[in-house]
């Protein structure tokens, strides 16, 4: 299912850090499921319920991939990441989905991509809290390309924060007040910190072997800043998507929509 070459990590190790990284996540990210539930019915309202391709864009340990396999039996995936450690678990994870799972060792920022993804086209681009990671040439890059990877009519649908700027200070206080008090119920209640559940995934052998390799493939790639919402409508435009907008919102967090 990958192409990276090391130890296998066992199903049940996989599904274990999966479920650790959905806690984690979802103590930062307030109403995490019913914004995957809003991507799914999306997809599922436009696509059908028959046989469709869905690229899952910087897929980390295989959250998206997982549901969208899940809830659509017809449906196939194919989950690309560059992170190795997050790629192994995606590996172990969606195994139990069959050969439905396609997990690929994709770098989003490298020239021709696409590539690498073993088919001509997709009907659906999904991703979720990953591309902030892109700086705003390379978000619009990644955009274009999945734009031309769409058939007529498939979709894209990006969920993420996308944070109020300076000319909207109440909403962006009342969104700050509102995650800090999200992440203070979860670590109460248990989830680990996004540091943490690193340091968890470590402690198996096949990830901490894979350690200074993702080391050496983000070191030069620092954090970016967040790219608000009017920017990724703009650059969907731009990127030759016929409708753009958002389809689900809970105050700084949105599914952002685009039609190819």
């Amino acid at each position: 299912m990958t192409d990276l070459i090391n130890d296998q990590l066992t199903a049940a190790d996989a599904r274990r850090l999966l479920d650790l990284w959905d806690t984690q996540q979802a103590a930062y990210v307030a109403h995490r499921e019913n914004r995957f539930q809003a991507m799914i019915d999306t997809v599922r309202l436009h696509l059908g319920d028959g046989p469709i391709t869905v690229l899952d864009l910087a897929c980390g340990p295989g959250a998206i991939s997982d549901r969208v396999l899940t809830a659509l039996p017809q449906a196939r995936c194919i989950a690309v990441d560059y992170d190795p450690i997050l790629l192994q678990i995606a590996t172990g994870a969606l195994a139990t989905h069959g050969d439905r799972a396609t997990v690929l060792d994709v770098d989003l920022v490298a020239d021709g991509w696409t590539g690498r993804l073993g088919v001509d086209h997709v009907d659906a681009v999904l991703s979720s809290t990953a591309l902030h990671w892109l700086s705003p040439a390379q978000l619009l890059a990644v955009y274009t390309a999945a734009a031309g990877l769409l058939r007529p009519g498939g979709i894209l649908l990006n969920a993420d924060h996308l944070r109020f700027g300076p000319d909207a200070p109440t909403r962006q206080a009342i969104a700050q007040r509102h995650d800090e008090q999200t992440q203070q119920a979860g670590f109460a209640a248990g989830a680990l910190r996004y540091d943490a559940w690193h340091a968890e995934a470590a402690r198996t052998p096949e990830l901490a072997a894979l350690a200074p390799e993702r080391a050496r493939r983000f070191a030069d790639r620092p954090q970016q800043a967040l790219a608000p919402l009017e920017f990724h409508l703009a650059a969907l435009r731009t990127a030759g998507f016929a409708e753009v907008g958002t389809v689900w919102q809970y105050l700084d967090d949105y599914v952002v929509f685009a039609r190819r």
